[in-house]
């Protein structure tokens, strides 16, 4: 029974998402031997990363190189490609979500592992650092708004 109405197309999170998640199942059967989902850890989860880096489009510069620690370096050099931490943080997110979706407990989602955190956040200094670039915290919001209300209040006019 065709109503004539179609399923709205999928949100461009939820393709990303799906085409992630059939990557890493491609991913794990290419493993020798082919590694199942169930048996899956968190050290399938860091070698898949480390083989997506191949595909990279961020210059890391390496410790040697001239251009270590420049935002902007002035010429060309041979250092690597890589994935970008923000690329690799976003995948992770999406892969953590499909796992669950695909009927993972989240008790054992191999992309929530503490592994995976300490990796990301080697990264995410590394890159900043080879770039440099400084990834500083920012103040929450609510932190922020009360700041300005303290500053302006001293000086609004109004009592």
């Amino acid at each position: 029974m065709d109503t004539g109405t179609k399923d709205p197309a999928p949100s461009r999170y939820e393709s990303q998402k799906r085409r992630d998640w059939n990557t890493f199942g491609q991913f794990l059967r290419n493993q020798r031997p082919p590694v199942e989902l169930h048996r899956c850890t968190g050290g399938h989860v860091l070698d898949f990363l480390r083989y997506l880096d191949q595909f990279g489009k961020t210059k890391v510069h390496l410790q040697g190189c001239p251009f270590y620690g420049q935002p902007e370096p002035p010429a060309p050099c041979a250092c690597p490609l890589r994935q970008a931490w923000g690329s690799l943080d976003a995948l992770i997110g999406r892969l953590r979500a499909a796992y669950e979706e695909h009927g993972g407990p989240p008790e054992t989602n191999p992309f929530a592992s503490g592994e995976i955190r300490v990796y990301l956040r080697e990264v995410k200094e590394f890159q900043a650092k080879a770039r440099g670039v400084s990834f500083k915290k920012k103040k929450k919001r609510s932190e922020a708004r009360k700041m300005d209300d303290q500053s302006t209040s001293s000086t609004t006019p109004f009592p």
